[in-house]
């Protein structure tokens, strides 16, 4: 068993234990993420480019990635499948000779 399908299975334990899949809808997931995003970025505001409280960091992350997990699992996505196809599409747009130590975007 992956590691992804360990996590999602704790999460959906986590979750059903408690019975709060009926508040698990895609628009809700998909808002949970961004609300949970922007308190991992509320961490770094106004403060020094690495400077962060790291438990809080490790907090924050979770969060992201567990409803994150749950909305893949709520579709039935391969998390590790859409990662891999999402960075070979990067790569055929952001080609090594065109993108190497820049972070400059541009259109192919």
């Amino acid at each position: 068993m992956s590691e992804i399908k360990k996590l999602t299975d704790l999460l959906l334990k986590f979750r059903d234990e408690r019975d709060w899949k009926q508040f698990h809808n895609s628009k809700d997931l998909a808002l949970a993420i961004s609300i949970e995003a922007s308190e991992l970025n509320e961490l770094f505001l106004w403060k020094s480019n690495e400077d962060v409280d790291k438990e809080k960091l490790k907090e924050e992350l979770a969060d992201v990635f567990s409803f994150a997990l749950l909305l893949a699992e709520k579709h039935n996505l391969d998390v590790s499948s859409i990662i891999e196809n999402k960075v070979k599409l990067n790569g055929q747009k952001y080609t090594v000779e065109k993108s190497k130590g820049t972070a400059k975007k541009y259109e192919n």
